[in-house]
């Protein structure tokens, strides 16, 4: 399986500190530093590093020997925080000065869970979006005015800045990145190999909410079900919450609480992973795309892409197509 696109730097360096927090470790290190020669000789290179000297000692009993000092992330590409000491541990300087070096000549940097709370002490997370575990969101808005948290979601994208939920949803951003790195079909296999799916709809608040009742889950399927096999029809709200036998407004208050997200920002995208998949399949016009996925025009379909995926459907092609 070719590689369509890899990063011109492939180097992740994990930030182990006293006290790790192993699960999101081990997931960063599952995904980065399994080799996979299936996929070619450009997979990513996976190493550690430590602020500390010496060994650390990580959850459960584990000790771990980083693979070199805090210069190791002035070569990284990618800069993963797998969570942190705890959300009242300061943050040494030491490592803040080396994030900042490390963000500034291009580096991207990926928090699992608590490691939010690392990024954030830099300040490079001001003025935007960012996400943590939703036990821990009131308390990085409180310190953090700044940042715009949304606990509600897996994990943020903000180009550079990378911010998961709680533990597992650093297994969906790991994978948000490969699939950003190097496609949809990457993705997937590794997924595959992982035995998770994909890509998983919603947020994080579809665990901290109220668990949705078995008759509005019955009702709710058979909505989200034709949703998906009429992506290119209209489908205001008021049809939906017709098929539902609900209110408009009961409708979004139960479809939120039991995905996370809205009916339209949902069926959005949809849309937008369908446009993907032509867009990579096929050679149809971006035009024809855009109608036959529900999103109307050309100009829809851009506004939309670069809005879920960060870049344009013709850059995307450029990048994904099958040759």
């Amino acid at each position: 399986m070719p590689i369509p696109f890899a990063p011109p730097n492939a180097l992740v360096v994990a930030l182990v500190y006293e006290g790790l927090c192993m699960f999101e470790f081990a997931s960063a290190a599952e995904v980065f530093g399994m080799a996979r020669p299936e996929l070619g000789e450009d997979w990513y290179r996976f190493e550690t590093c430590a602020a500390e000297q010496g060994e650390v000692r990580g959850q459960y009993g584990t000790r771990l020997q980083p693979d070199g000092n805090l210069d190791r992330l002035a070569e990284a590409g990618t800069i993963i925080v797998p969570g942190w000491k705890g959300v009242d541990e300061p943050v040494p300087l030491a490592v803040v000065d080396a994030l900042h070096r490390a963000h500034a000549r291009g580096a991207r940097l990926l928090s699992i869970c608590s490691g939010s709370f690392v990024l954030a002490a830099t300040g490079l997370l001001d003025g935007r979006r960012a996400t943590t575990h939703w036990r821990y969101a009131e308390a990085m808005r409180v310190r953090y005015p700044t940042i715009e948290v949304d606990p509600d979601v897996l994990y943020v994208d903000e180009g550079q800045l990378l911010t998961s939920a709680g533990s597992a949803a650093g297994l969906d951003l790991c994978l948000h990145l490969i699939r950003r790195d190097r496609g949809p079909a990457i993705a997937n296999h590794v997924a595959r190999r992982l035995v998770i799916p994909p890509h998983r709809d919603g947020g994080q608040a579809q665990y901290v909410e109220r668990p949705v009742a078995q008759r509005e889950r019955d009702l709710l399927g058979p909505v989200m079900d034709a949703m998906r096999r009429r992506l290119a029809d209209d489908l205001p709200l008021a049809t939906l919450a017709a098929m539902a036998a609900m209110s408009e407004r009961s409708f979004i208050r139960r479809f939120k609480a039991s995905t996370g997200t809205t009916p339209a920002d949902w069926l959005t995208t949809l849309r937008v992973d369908r446009a993907r998949e032509l867009l990579e399949s096929s050679a149809l016009s971006i035009d024809l795309i855009a109608g036959q996925t529900g999103l109307g025009t050309a100009t829809t379909l851009r506004h939309h892409f670069r809005r879920k995926l960060g870049t344009s459907p013709g850059a995307y092609r450029q990048r994904f197509a099958a040759p």
